[in-house]
Parts: structure tokens; sequence; C-alpha cells
């Protein structure tokens, strides 16, 4: 989270300096690790597609059960990862909005009755299960409510001068945990095992994961692992020490405001190689990225840059090496968040909006199937190739032993017709998905010839916003 007010938070600026003044000794105060190797991740994390569902929004129910009975749509869709915004009792002392933040938590240990009982997290989770999905909740570990049953424990937060209880940043609406106190590491430790024990989820999304102590995950990762060895931790937070033994997976958060900066037009295009090689160079090695251009903290990239745009965002963000993730209500093209406070209020997504914009939901499952039906998008090299006018055109090349797949997306306004420096070989075939009509086979992208003469595709045509994908076997 950017923070509960909807500001960028100042770790955040500071990450984005570091990153493109490659300090990786300062982002957010951790350790150069960037001679070290990053733990392994299971390969249905590596292959997987991250589902960010927000219970009050995703259905018109509002609740644990509308999400379950929509699982059949979810597995059509493609993605295998379901991400439980938190679904914990929200504070009232001190709200924000009509409702609250649900990243201000009352209760750790209890469901927040809005959203319906334990047995129907339950039930989600086994539905999930019997259908090949796993399912991981979001802890919000650095802080609670100003109401939370933790408060009788008043030195399980942390103190002004004064001896008040202070808050994070300028969140004034949550009360900051004191990890200095090891009675209050073993309360959240035990209380992470038990939702893995009790529940079987497969795993946590940490909210401000930076903004606590790396030694603290990283020994409740052992515990859990005791429990379920298969878990997935993803890390809200760009620190390259988490990587390290703690989590699978971060957020790209500079390469996010990097994006945005592109689609706004403040930057030119290559900043996003710029970025992306900056954090190469300051994370472990084999370290797992989250890539996404939407969620709950931004408004929808739809709303601010545009039908086009969103889309072009999206098609590198699902070729780029990492994990995609999208945030519900993207694949129907929704709207429902431009301008509203939906973490505080209640917005629904408006489902049927898909009928006007099919092409959304048609892009998903296609780019969705592309990457299930090509190793090489799911796992291979990354290298980025020079093309003719880097200022607005991104390209570069997806690398295994069977195949090479080379990426051109458009990050302008105006068409592009030019060149793309590739290595000599076999000619390629274009595997573009298709939005305008319905996709024949999900699991087996149509792949037609490219208007490209070989030994590879140095000449190259893209529409405004526009992306094409090029395929070829080693």
């Amino acid at each position: 989270m950017k923070g509960l007010n909807g500001k960028l938070r100042r770790p955040a600026l500071i990450l984005l300096v570091a990153a493109c003044l490659n300090l990786a000794p300062l982002a957010q105060g951790g350790r150069d690790v960037s001679r070290e190797t990053a733990r392994a991740a299971r390969e249905w994390v590596r292959d997987g597609v991250v589902y960010e569902i927000f219970p009050r929004v995703f259905s018109a129910e509002g609740n644990l059960g509308g999400i379950t009975a929509r699982l059949d749509r979810l597995k059509e869709l493609g993605v295998n990862i379901l991400w439980l915004m938190p679904i914990h009792p929200i504070g009232r002392e001190k709200k924000k909005g009509t409702i609250g933040s649900p990243y201000a938590v009352r209760d750790y240990y209890a469901v927040n009755p809005d959203y319906g009982t334990a047995d129907d997290l339950k039930r989600l989770v086994g539905e999930a299960h019997r259908r090949g999905m796993k399912v991981i909740i979001d802890i919000v570990a650095n802080h609670t409510s100003w109401d939370s049953v933790m408060m009788k424990t008043p030195e399980f937060y942390v103190h002004d001068a004064q001896g008040r209880i202070t808050y994070p940043h300028d969140w004034t609406d949550v009360a900051k945990l004191n990890y200095d106190n090891p009675a209050l590491r073993k309360y959240m430790t035990d209380m992470l095992v038990h939702w893995v024990k009790d529940f079987d989820l497969d795993g946590f999304r940490c909210d401000v994961a930076a903004d606590v102590p790396t030694d603290f995950w990283e020994r409740a990762r052992a515990e859990l692992e005791k429990v379920k060895p298969d878990i997935v931790m993803l890390a809200e937070a760009d620190k390259p020490e988490l990587l390290v033994r703690a989590f699978d997976l971060d957020y790209s958060w500079s390469l996010h405001s990097a994006l945005t900066d592109v689609l706004q037009g403040r930057k030119p295009a290559s900043v996003l190689r710029e970025v992306w090689e900056a954090d190469a160079g300051r994370y472990p090695r084999g370290a797992l990225r989250m890539r996404f251009s939407d969620n709950h903290d931004e408004r929808r990239a739809i709303a601010r840059f545009g039908e086009p745009a969103a889309l072009a965002a999206e098609a590198l963000m699902f070729t780029l090496d990492g994990v995609p993730m999208l945030y519900n209500g993207m694949e129907a093209g929704d709207t429902a968040e431009s301008g509203a406070p939906a973490l505080f209020e209640r917005l629904s997504i408006f489902w049927p909006i898909a009928e006007r914009r099919p092409q959304f939901p048609r892009f998903y499952r296609q780019m969705i199937a592309l990457r299930k039906a090509h190793a090489s998008l799911r796992g291979g090299d990354l290298q980025w190739l020079h093309n003719s006018d880097g200022s607005r055109v991104v390209t570069f090349a997806r690398r295994d032993a069977a195949e090479e797949i080379v990426v051109a997306v458009n990050f302008s306004t105006q068409p592009f017709a030019g060149t793309v420096e590739v290595p000599g070989g076999a000619p390629f075939t274009e595997i573009t998905p298709d939005t305008r009509e319905p996709l024949r086979d999900a699991a087996a992208p149509v792949e037609r010839a490219a208007p490209a003469r070989p030994p590879g595709v140095p000449d190259l045509k893209l529409d405004a916003w526009g992306y094409r994908i090029f395929r070829r076997q080693k």
C-alpha cells in the first residue's frame, strides 16, 4: 500500500532515486545483496498469474461467498494465485471515510463479519484448491487500528517521546507496532501460523513489508514452512534483502513509477529499460518481481491513461520477466475507481462494462494463455533490443533453450515505422493476440506469419499504443 491517505510514501520516492542511481545499500536502509542469490520460488509461483481481490467491491454481495460463486470465471480467465485484500475486522476509531480502511485491522484472528464467517473462508479456500488455484491473504503486520484488541497490551506499540502510542509515516488512522518487543514478534508469528494451519492458506501478501524488520520475516517464514513447506510470501516492498531468505517475490514499485511517467508523457520509453537494469543491479541474483500497472492504491490505468495505453502497459507487464498481477475488474475494462476513495467506501466493480469493452476480457484471456503456452515468457532470459526510436518504443527478447520471443510496445500516440536489431537466425512468426476477435482456443494461441523478412524482424510497424509479439524456434 502506498499509504492509507492515498499519497506516495516517502520510502517509495527514495527507492526510485536509488534505483535510478543504482545505490543498492541506500534502498530503504537495506544491505547490499546484489552478489547474493535470491531464495528459489516454487514453480507454481514463477509460472503464476496473481489476481488481487477486494472482497468489498468484487461482487454485488461484497463478501467471501460472492468470490466463491465466481471461482469458475476466475479459473476460465487463467489466473492461479488469488490474493484477498485484508479479510479482518476494520477499526472504527480515527477511521477514514464511511467504512474505514481494510488496512486498519482491529483483530488479526477474526474475519470481518461484513465478509462472512471463518467457515465461509474455509469454503472459499477449499473450492479454489479444487480448481487448482492457490489462495493468499493480505497481512498488515506493520500497524493496527487504534481500537485493536492488541491495545490492551500497550507495549506492543511504538511510543513517542511523550510516551504516547504513535503512528507510522503520516497514516493517522493506524498505530505503529513495536518489533523490538519479543512478545509482539511471537504474537505475530503465532497468528501467521494460525491462518496457514487452520485455514489451509497458501501464503501471504505482506503489507508495507519493508517497514517490518527483515529478521522477523525470515524467522516467521521458517515457522510457517514447518506447517506448510509449499507456501508463497509476497512483499509489498522494494527492498532487495527481503528476497534472500524471507520472500519469494516483491513489488516492482520503481518500474511501476517509471511506467506511469512514460504513460503520462513525462519521460521517454527508454527509462523503463534504465530502471529495470538499475533494479537488476541491486537485487540478488534470480530475484522474482511482481509486475503490475494497476492495484488498489491507484486510480484505474484505463481512467488515467485511456484504453489503448492501458492495454499497452499490460502487454509489457505480461511479457517482462517476473509474475504479472491483475487487480479485480481490469479484465472488464472497469473504471469504477476513477475518482472515488474506494479503500474507505463501497464502490462495486461494474462488471457489465465488459460488454462495451470486449477487447479487455479477450486481451487478458489471450495474454494469460500466451504466457502459459510459452515457457520463455515465464522463465526465459530477458535481453533488451535496440530500435530506431527508443524514446517511444520498447523492444526486448525473451529466450530459453527452445525458443526466442521478441516483444515491441509503442508507448506513444503516434504510429511507429522503423527497425529493431535482432540477431540472425530462423524467421519469426507473429503471435500477437488479436483482441478484435474471440480466441478460438485459449490454450493454443494461433500463430500467423509475420510480415518480416528472415533472419529476424528488422522492419517493424506499430499503431499508436500498439504492441506486437514474434516467436521463432531455436
